[in-house]
C-alpha cells in the first residue's frame, strides 16, 4: 500500500472530522439531543449548509486582472451551517463550535463517547493532535496528508500489508520523527511491513534494515553501495551515508 504525500479531498467540505468518519458520532449525537434528522448537522447537505456558501464557510470573490479573493460568508460568517442547525446546542457547543475543536481538545471532551474517541485517537497519535477537525485536509501540508492516511490505517488489520513511504519526515520536528518511529512500530508490532524512501538520519537509525543507494545521484547513482543493520552501514567505507550516520548516533 503507497501512503502518498498528496492531498486528501477536493475541498474544504474534507476535514480531519470527516476522514475520520468522529464527525458522523458527532452528527448523531446532536441529531438526538434536537430531534432534528442528522443531515441538518452536515455542511454536506441542503437541510444543514448555509445556503449562501452551500457549506464552504466561504466565497470567492472574482477581481478582474487579479486571482480570486476568498472571504467569510457574509451569511454564516464562516460557521458553514443554517441559522437553525447553529440554535443547536450539545455540552454547551454549537455544531460549528465542534468543528473548531483540535482533535486534542476534542479526545479531551469525548474521552467517554467512544464513536467519537476511537476514530479520533489514531490522528493524536501520529503526531496531528493540533489540526482542527473541521480544517479543510487539502490545505494540509504532504507531510500532514501523509500520516493523516496513516492514522486511517491504525484500526485495520496490518496482517500481510506492505506500506511504501516516500520522504515521510519532509517538514517534520526531530520531535515528530521519534512519534514517527513510534507509529511504524506499532504497525510493525501489528504485523506490517514498511518500505520507507527517506534520508532523514534518526529515521535511518530506527530501521531494521538500511540500504544505501549512490555513490551519486542522477547517472552516477542508482546502485547498492551498502546494506545492512544501521551500525553496519555505519561503518562500512563503502557507503557515503555512513560517516553522517555515524556522526548522528555518537551525538544521540
Amino acid at each position: 500500500m503507497e501512503i502518498d504525500a498528496t492531498p486528501i479531498g477536493l475541498n474544504a467540505r474534507s476535514t480531519p472530522g470527516t476522514y475520520s468518519g468522529a464527525f458522523d458520532a458527532v452528527r448523531a449525537r446532536f441529531a438526538a439531543a434536537s430531534g432534528l434528522a442528522a443531515g441538518h448537522f452536515s455542511f454536506n447537505t441542503k437541510q444543514g449548509q448555509c445556503p449562501t456558501c452551500k457549506g464552504l464557510g466561504s466565497l470567492d470573490l472574482d477581481v478582474q486582472y487579479l486571482p480570486d479573493i476568498t472571504v467569510d460568508c457574509p451569511a454564516c460568517h464562516g460557521a458553514r451551517f443554517t441559522g437553525e442547525t447553529l440554535a443547536v446546542r450539545v455540552d454547551g457547543l454549537t455544531i460549528a463550535d465542534v468543528l473548531e475543536l483540535t482533535v486534542a481538545d476534542a479526545l479531551g471532551r469525548y474521552a467517554g463517547v467512544p464513536a467519537i474517541a476511537r476514530p479520533l485517537r489514531p490522528i493524536a497519535d501520529v503526531g496531528l493532535g493540533y489540526l482542527r477537525l473541521g480544517e479543510p485536509t487539502p490545505a494540509l501540508s504532504g507531510g500532514e496528508s501523509q500520516r493523516l492516511r496513516i492514522a486511517a490505517r491504525l484500526r485495520s488489520s496490518q496482517r500481510d500489508v506492505l506500506y511504501v513511504l516516500d520522504e515521510p519526515s519532509t517538514g517534520l520536528h526531530p520531535v515528530d520523527i521519534g512519534t514517527l518511529v513510534g507509529v511504524f512500530d506499532r504497525l510493525l508490532d501489528d504485523g506490517a511491513t514498511i518500505l520507507v524512501i527517506d534520508h532523514d538520519l534518526d529515521l535511518l537509525a530506527a530501521a531494521d534494515h538500511v540500504i544505501d543507494l549512490g555513490p551519486a545521484g542522477g547517472p552516477g547513482g542508482g546502485r547498492i553501495v551498502a546494506q545492512g543493520t544501521p551500525d553496519e552501514v555505519a561503518t562500512d567505507p563503502a557507503s557515503v551515508t555512513g560517516p553522517y550516520l555515524r556522526g548522528s548516533r555518537a551525538s544521540s
